[in-house]
């Protein structure tokens, strides 16, 4: 993927250890749980609960209030949350 920002998300699902994202091009992306706290320590649903975010360039998870954007998982950057 040379340039991440064009690709929206079409779907996320996780395994015990990893969140997997594709892509509406049928590629996808992965990343470790451990890279991301909120979404390791979440229930199966409110993992389940997601919503496209910025025009389906991001995911948002409301139960947990967890953001992230394909741009950082791609470039296999650790999640960026919202600090109260």
């Amino acid at each position: 993927m040379t340039d991440p920002t064009s690709h929206r998300v079409a779907d996320v699902t996780f395994d015990e250890t990893t969140l997997i994202v594709t892509l509406e091009d049928r590629s996808s992306v992965s990343a470790l749980l451990a890279d991301y706290p909120r979404l390791r320590d979440a229930t199966a649903d409110q993992r389940a609960n997601w919503q496209p975010s910025a025009a389906g360039y991001g995911i948002h998870w409301p139960a947990i209030d967890e953001d992230l954007s394909v741009e950082h998982l791609v470039s296999g950057a650790a999640a960026i949350t919202r600090r109260n």
